[in-house]
């Protein structure tokens, strides 16, 4: 049994199935809350998951960039360990084999009914590129998912439409979809060629084939009737989640939930447009606020809050200038999308990766602050343990059960934790301490400025005393450098 806080819920039952919703926020940084201190924007509904549970405040995703972080929280293995694991094509294949025993597989198995509802970015289909129009297989079904409706992979990618089990939504079969990431498909007119029908320019990239005003990465033609429209995104992904929950509402669900909010283009629906006073890009912070008080609601409304427990985190660091004219920069007046920390998306510095981190279930889950070291990649175990999940031989290899800390009701720290940053430059975490491996790839992202914390020498920072990552001691520290870079090796190595 695990004991709680006194005053609060003490225990983890034997045997407990609560519903589990996993909600991940795309781009959200760790200064972008109210709950973790931002003060000029308010977020009340994700405050009040803060409020009802645990509020991490040294958790990680295991990338700084969306499909390796997604593809590492549903397999439980670093997604640097496999090819094919950086940012996705919209008609990329599945990028997660069928043969991996995934943790959507764990609580199928379990007895769960088990849906994915929003951003996917794990590829669809055979290698070779997707068609989408016939019958999508493989996809999140075949991966353990008996229901999802999807965006295939970012809304700044083309195909723009919804994929429900395996079938694009809306689709006229006389009006056949044609994707291409390497040359212009059909007539339909482009960012490059015909900037006078945009509604929103690009900054850099994102100048190929319009939709609904806006030039995205890619190319399509074909369509036209199951096209999404931008302001309406975010509607549609908590209707399907919500809808999804009150049809399970006697059984146990695992809801996978991707929000499309705060990545570009940033478009909200007119009722958050001008309301954050902070352009679009606060308006969708806003927009994913209410989005995640939807699931709320709908679990007061159906009974099931007590006994589900909600977590709530971002699959990497924010990003700000991503592509887009939108003011984003200009519109911050002082707020700080990555708190006190360095970098961002992209990026190998604290904040690529550290993220809020919020976990609520009345019914076990203590109020407070958790200051455990945590990554994303224990999440896997972690669950498979809570529901008594038996994982095959070779499942989940770089996950570790930490339930204790995941339920606020134990604080042992990780012993280290693994970033990766765009380019697959790694760092290790350990004991207040942080290794970069040498590198000579380039320094920033391309026309972004981002850091990418690549050097050609070693880079060692104490982050316990420097979170800010402000002096590199690697000179100062040889026997740490070099402790830490076998430490690295050793993790790298196995399998």
């Amino acid at each position: 049994m695990l004991t709680g806080c006194a005053g609060q819920p003490a225990t983890v039952p034997q045997g407990a199935r609560p519903n589990v919703i996993f909600i991940f926020s795309d781009d959200l940084g760790i200064g972008d809350l109210s709950c973790y201190g931002a003060s000029k924007i308010s977020t009340p509904n994700i405050d009040r998951l803060a409020s009802q549970g645990q509020r991490f405040t040294d958790a990680y995703a295991t990338s700084a960039t969306s499909t390796p972080s997604r593809f590492g929280l549903l397999t439980g293995m670093y997604p640097w360990r496999l090819p094919n694991t950086q940012i996705a094509p919209g008609n990329s294949e599945l990028i997660i084999d069928t043969a991996c025993y995934t943790l959507a597989d764990a609580l199928h198995a379990a007895g769960y009914a088990t849906g994915a509802v929003g951003k996917w970015h794990l590829g669809l289909g055979p290698a070779g590129g997707t068609d989408f129009n016939v019958e999508i297989r493989p996809r999140a079904y075949d991966i353990g998912f008996d229901y999802e409706y999807l965006i295939p992979a970012t809304v700044d990618r083309v195909p723009c439409v919804f994929v429900e089990n395996g079938r694009v939504v809306g689709l006229d079969p006389d009006d056949p979809i044609e994707v291409n990431y390497d040359h212009k498909v059909g007539d339909w007119p482009t960012g490059a060629e015909n900037p006078e029908l945009l509604k929103l320019r690009p900054s850099h990239g994102h100048d190929n084939t319009i939709v609904n005003g806006i030039s995205r990465i890619g190319w399509m033609t074909g369509g036209r009737s199951a096209l999404w429209v931008d302001e309406g995104i975010a509607d549609t992904i908590a209707l399907k989640a919500t809808q999804f929950i009150a049809r399970h509402r006697d059984e146990p669900f695992f809801l996978y939930m991707g929000t499309n909010d705060v990545h570009v283009p940033r478009v909200p629906h007119p009722r958050f447009a001008g309301k954050s006073g902070m352009g679009t890009r606060g308006d969708v912070i806003l927009q994913l606020d209410w989005t995640v008080g939807e699931v709320m609601r709908t679990l007061d409304s159906l009974g099931l809050a007590e006994n589900t427990l909600v977590i709530f985190t971002s699959d990497n660091g924010p990003a700000i200038d991503d592509g887009y004219q939108d003011e984003a920069f200009m519109r911050l007046g002082g707020h700080t999308p990555s708190g006190v920390y360095r970098g961002g998306k992209y990026s190998l510095y604290e904040a690529g990766t550290r993220v809020p981190l919020l976990v609520r279930w009345p019914a076990v889950v203590p109020r407070g602050e958790q200051p455990a070291l945590f990554s994303q990649i224990d999440v896997y175990r972690s669950l498979a343990t809570l529901v008594g999940a038996e994982l095959p031989e070779g499942a989940a290899p770089d996950s570790h059960d930490h339930l204790p800390e995941l339920l606020g009701v134990g604080h042992a720290d990780r012993e280290y934790v693994i970033q990766q940053n765009r380019q697959n430059t790694l760092a290790i975490l350990k004991d207040g301490w942080k290794y970069f491996e040498p590198s000579d790839k380039q320094s920033y992202e391309y026309r972004k400025s981002v850091e990418l914390g690549n050097a050609p020498v070693p880079q060692l920072y104490r982050v316990s005393k420097d979170p800010c990552e402000r002096r590199d001691v690697a000179a100062q520290y040889p026997e740490i450098v070099e402790k830490l870079a076998a430490e690295l090796e050793r993790v790298k190595n196995e399998r």
